[in-house]
């Protein structure tokens, strides 16, 4: 799956021989021979969700509070720690990239970690190595995830720490928090379909 979406991504990017990418999926293109008649220029990271959409809303009725522009990720991630009952909610096209339906962030009441919640575009059968990825990767104790294949989307529901993910500190930005995020799923769907 990664392989064909970065293929339909580099092809329709593709101008004048030359195509930007983000530093993960520079050295995926690169890894997969995915770059043979052109050049590859890498992007900032810190422009990745300039164009996400981005909700705040109420985590007890899940009603929106506000819809909030990029400018928003420079808030720092303790945001959500000042602002417990509130969970944002993000779609971008980097996460559909690599199968990730739509993330939230929130703090969690009882542990106060931060956590990603989110949908994978994974086969059921993709259980047993998901579980291995994640107990191998997140530093943690048990319960640092939780993992449940939803039957009726066809979707694995996963719900992380965000706080076991190296490279975490609670002083990043919310953009950070997300990059952070992303680095860690990218390597992970690319991991499972190598394993395959």
């Amino acid at each position: 799956m990664l392989k064909k979406q970065m293929e339909i991504y580099i092809s329709k990017a593709l101008s004048e021989n030359k195509v930007e990418l983000f530093k993960e999926e520079k050295e995926y293109a690169e890894r997969h021979h995915l770059t043979n008649d052109f050049t590859i220029v890498e992007k900032e990271n810190i422009t990745r969700f300039t164009d996400a959409y981005i909700e705040r809303s109420n985590k007890e009725n899940e009603e929106l509070i506000s819809e909030e522009s990029a400018a928003f990720l420079s808030q720092p991630l303790e945001y959500l720690k000042t602002n417990k009952s509130e969970f944002l909610y993000f779609e971008s096209s980097w996460f559909e990239l690599i199968g990730v339906e739509t993330l939230s962030l929130e703090v969690d009441d009882v542990f106060g970690t931060y956590n990603a919640l989110f949908g994978l575009k994974f086969q059921k059968k993709m259980g047993n190595a998901l579980k291995a990825y994640l107990n191998k990767e997140l530093q943690g104790e048990i319960g640092t995830y939780s993992l449940m294949f939803n039957q009726g989307d066809g979707l694995w529901d996963v719900n992380f720490s965000l706080n076991s993910v190296e490279g975490f500190k609670e002083e990043m930005s919310l953009g950070d928090a997300l990059s952070l995020i992303y680095h860690f799923l990218f390597i992970l769907v690319e991991t499972i379909e190598e394993d395959k």
